[in-house]
């Protein structure tokens, strides 16, 4: 697989692999086989591996974020550290749900827990570096050059190579780069969420800021392959996209399959296919991360980075957005999610 170089020298494959997939957020998965299919992806080529100190379920006796994702990544970087390019987040408190208690913070991004969640990370993930580290959503009490000094305070003590930011606005990516370079914004970003192409994209363009798309596949549903059952047992029956508009957004589905079967492609790869070409025709290095629990799926995946999009496949999947029903965010906050700050 070829690569892709993301802000002005953090190189990884085109194509990374979300590791909360093989946690139990869209159904789980023993860590035998958890385990497996990380190995699957970097045999593959897909090495650049994206995890976050939220991911997984909280460990007995702990308070706030469960690690156990990192610690699962661990057993993979213990044999194949030097093959991977390695991204975490940190700043996501593990109280998600909480939010509606005043008193509970769901983000923190002051500059001692930077440092605390660094050091956390890196003792989890038993290495001394981390390649790409994440600011995983703001702290709107706490300036944004704060968390970022923070950030650039690891650089340089050698813990981390190059810094990135989840879910931030233009305007709080132009304020985190004037305190230390940004090497990518994570986002989501796909054939039906695309807000983030009004305000960040063009930011990231101009500051030469690479772009990597968290759910690419929209969770899954684009794919074509998940039925109302799995959905409803899962986080995704809660959203107003694959809840309550699952009949409508069959549309969606049904176009992106009709693009499908014309090039004799997989609905996943041509939705994968269509973010490289919004990449480069918005001029930024983008690399989509999407997760699975099926070492089939990474195969089939990895061979969209070859995949080309004609002109008919890229206004038929343009026009997608336009007949998606319901917003993209998973909580009802809408601050959780750059557009809601814009």
């Amino acid at each position: 697989m070829h690569t892709i170089t993301l802000g002005d020298d953090l190189t990884t494959s085109a194509m990374g692999f979300g590791a909360m997939a093989v946690t139990p957020v869209y159904g789980g998965t023993d860590e035998a086989t958890a385990l497996a299919v990380l190995h699957a992806a970097v045999d593959a080529g897909i090495t650049f591996l994206d995890t976050a100190d939220v991911y997984g379920a909280p460990e007995p006796g702990t308070d706030g974020p469960a690690g156990t994702n990192e610690r699962l990544v661990a057993r993979l970087l213990a044999d194949r550290r030097d093959e991977v390019t390695l991204a975490t987040k940190f700043g996501i408190t593990g109280r998600i749900g909480a939010g509606v208690d005043p008193g509970i913070k769901r983000t923190r991004g002051d500059a001692e827990y930077v440092r605390h969640a660094c050091n956390a990370s890196l003792r989890r993930l038993g290495t001394d570096v981390i390649d790409l580290w994440y600011m995983h959503r703001r702290d709107i009490e706490v300036p944004i050059e704060e968390t970022v000094g923070a950030m650039a305070e690891m650089v340089a003590a050698g813990k981390v190579r190059s810094l990135g930011l989840s879910e931030v606005t233009a305007s709080e990516l132009r304020a985190a780069h004037t305190v230390a370079p940004i090497a990518a914004v994570q986002s989501e970003w796909s054939l039906w969420s695309r807000d983030v192409e009004e305000h960040v994209v063009p930011a990231c363009a101009e500051l030469g800021v690479g772009f990597v798309p968290y759910s690419p596949l929209g969770r899954g549903f684009l794919t074509g392959t998940l039925t109302r059952e799995q959905v409803a047992a899962d986080l995704r029956g809660n959203t107003a996209r694959t809840g309550e508009n699952w009949a409508a957004n069959q549309r969606v589905v049904d176009a992106v399959a009709a693009v499908a079967e014309r090039l004799h492609a997989t609905n996943a790869q041509v939705a994968l296919a269509w973010l490289y070409a919004a990449g480069r025709r918005a001029g930024v290095p983008t690399v989509p991360i999407p997760g699975t629990r099926s070492i089939a799926r990474i195969t089939e995946n990895a061979a969209a980075v070859d995949l080309m999009l004609d002109d008919e496949a890229l206004t038929a999947l343009d026009a997608v957005a336009d007949l998606t029903v319901g917003g993209r965010n998973i909580v009802a906050d809408p601050s959780w999610i750059s557009s809601g700050r814009e």
